[in-house]
């Protein structure tokens, strides 16, 4: 008797642990070191980061894809809390989940009046404490947040970023001694810092 053809199974589902991986995707160009350590805590081969990121591409790109927000909820379950927040005349909704990866951070989807996702980073959880900046020299990769940076070294300028979820700043920050401003550019992915390139 011939064997009957395997059905197709399903896909397994898109986890948490899954999201994280991505994460660590775009960040492995800038912090391939950091990423390898991350990856070995979690417990994950390279292959298993690949493939999450190939899956997470998929459902952005399908003709089926939700609705970022669903999107989010649907992988990562039910906010740990929802904030409102307002953002010049409009009043929006930021939804945070915890990242085990970083306990001190949160993953903040921010939603416009009409639903749509404004923006999705990593943040500072509301209760940690940040770090102190007050040189180029306490800016190292993952520290610190885009809103923490540009708060330490305001006035910064937004950079466009050279992917939809890398951003830049640039401002002037006190060398390691504190006796002279250099400029600097800040390079951030998902939120994270990631490196910063000193001019002069």
């Amino acid at each position: 008797m011939e064997d009957m053809p395997s059905a197709k199974r399903p896909a397994s589902p898109f986890t948490p642990l899954d999201f994280q991986l991505v994460l660590l995707r775009r960040m492995a160009d800038h912090n391939p070191d950091l990423v390898e350590d991350a990856r070995h805590t979690l417990g994950v081969s390279i292959a298993d980061m690949r493939e999450a990121n190939k899956r997470w591409q998929a459902m952005l790109h399908s003709s089926r894809s939700r609705a970022a927000a669903s999107r989010y909820r649907s992988v990562l379950g039910a906010p740990e809390s929802v904030v409102q927040r307002r953002i010049g005349d409009l009043d929006c909704e930021a939804l945070l989940w915890p990242v085990p990866l970083w306990p001190d951070l949160r993953f903040e989807v921010l939603l416009a009046p009409n639903g749509a996702v404004w923006n999705e980073w990593l943040i500072r959880a509301p209760h940690a404490r940040g770090p102190l900046l007050r040189t180029i020299a306490d800016l190292t990769p993952w520290s610190c947040t885009v809103d923490e940076t540009a708060r330490a070294f305001a006035p910064a300028r937004p950079l466009e970023g050279t992917a939809p979820t890398r951003w830049g700043l640039a401002f002037t920050a006190p060398d390691e001694e504190g006796t002279t401003r250099r400029e600097v550019v800040a390079e951030f992915t998902w939120g994270l810092l990631q490196r910063v390139a000193v001019n002069g």
